[in-house]
């Protein structure tokens, strides 16, 4: 049977899916250029040529999920009502559910990044990104701005109400709705 030739910018999709669902199959830690080359059925050369390190790929797959999770923002401002309360859930609905959508693999991805300053630098930026995001979103309804105390306690909730959800320990739709409530509380304040 003749192999079908894929594009660069198609054979970099398939080796992310690859990657995510060799991290969701035995951990982050598996996670190699080697293993990758195996699972996707290509030669390693093909593989170094997307990623010239295991810190390159890592930084890739958070990218690819960051964005991700920033698309999913996005869309549900899109359909989200212009106040306070519509915004919050937007947030929190797009980030528990981006979180959940990519499941237990992100846990591993994570403490991966946070291995090497090079790998947590992309992590930081990233978040300040969608932090800056957030803060604009939300800042027409805080009478004096969104302090970065005030944006660090949201995602550090938003982060552990994720991790519930994906663990079980909450529902989905509990992680979502005190996500913005609370939200709306800080930014009420605010």
């Amino acid at each position: 049977m003749a192999r079908t030739r894929l594009s660069r910018s198609d054979r970099y999709d398939q080796l992310v899916e690859v990657s995510w669902a060799l991290v969701r199959a035995e951990g982050a830690d598996a996670l190699t250029l080697g293993r990758l080359a195996e699972h996707a059925g290509v030669a390693k050369p093909v593989v170094y040529s997307h990623f010239g390190s295991r810190a390159e790929l890592l930084a890739a797959l958070f990218t690819e999920f960051d964005d991700r999770q920033a698309a999913m923002l996005e869309a549900s401002l899109d359909t989200a009502p212009a106040t306070l309360d519509g915004r919050a859930s937007a947030i929190a609905n797009s980030y528990v559910g981006c979180t959940l959508a990519q499941g237990r693999e992100l846990t591993g991805v994570l403490a991966a990044l946070e291995g090497s300053p090079e790998l947590e630098q992309v992590k930081r930026a990233a978040e300040r990104a969608y932090s800056d995001r957030c803060r604009a979103i939300l800042e027409p309804f805080g009478s004096g701005g969104i302090s970065t105390p005030s944006l660090t306690a949201i995602f550090g909730a938003a982060d552990a109400l994720s991790h519930a959800a994906v663990s079980g320990a909450l529902a989905p739709g509990e992680a979502t709705g005190e996500l913005a409530e609370l939200i709306v509380a800080i930014v009420g304040k605010a």
